[in-house]
């Protein structure tokens, strides 16, 4: 079976070459604003969105937004495309849970290459459950529990946790974290990183967790 494309985009043009770059490989449906799209997303789940910014009532940061901030829906890896290419724009996308950013124009082929890679990194990491000492992560309902009591994350938390819970134990090198957790377009500061680590100690810390992020000194960080 064919993985699910969800585009939404107002611009016919850029729908068409949605519909010929991925036809063959995806099953992709594009909609023209965000209440078709949220209407199709009642009855179906895609496997990938690819999101314009600039639209007709709500814009793709208010449609990104609710969800990365919805249980169903958090955990569906989002593709910002926009011809709103400044810095700012990309790094308020990530920092709101997308999973990778384009600038338009871009290239058939560069387009299915992101979306195939994008795929491939959401699989590996998408296992219904994950257990670290005393954390658990059920990707199914994009929750955390941690001493059997439930953790809130905002959607980069999350992502980080997942990551070093996977690679515990193991060092995780920053360029590889901000990969992985931001794109590979990710353009902020690198504090951004640090930031979000000292939070997630936080969190982990108030939850009396065993679990500690240490950090490896001009390397990166692993979680023990």
């Amino acid at each position: 079976m064919k993985q699910t494309i969800f585009a939404v985009e107002d611009d016919a043009g850029i729908q068409e070459l949605y519909t010929y770059a991925l036809e063959g490989e995806f099953d992709c449906r594009c909609f023209t604003d965000g209440k078709s799209f949220f209407d199709a997303l009642s009855t179906d789940r895609p496997d990938l969105i690819l999101l314009d910014i600039m639209l007709p009532g709500d814009d793709g940061f208010m449609i990104l937004s609710r969800l990365k901030t919805s249980g169903t829906t958090a955990d569906i890896p989002v593709i910002i495309v926009s011809a709103k290419g400044e810095e700012i724009s990309k790094v308020k996308g990530l920092n709101m849970g997308a999973d990778d950013y384009m600038a338009k124009p871009f290239g058939v082929t560069e387009l299915a290459a992101r979306i195939k890679a994008n795929l491939r990194k959401y699989g590996k990491s998408a296992e219904k459950n994950l257990v670290y000492k005393d954390i658990k992560i059920d990707n199914s309902k994009h929750s955390v529990t941690i001493n059997g009591k439930e953790v809130r994350m905002t959607p980069k938390e999350y992502k980080l946790l997942c990551l070093l819970c996977l690679n515990a134990e193991k060092v995780r090198e920053r360029e590889i974290i901000f990969c992985e957790v931001w794109g590979t377009e990710f353009i902020g500061e690198s504090r951004t990183l640090d930031i979000h680590i000292r939070e997630l100690r936080k969190k982990l810390s108030e939850a009396g967790s065993r679990a500690v992020i240490r950090t490896v000194r001009g390397v990166g960080y692993m979680m023990t």
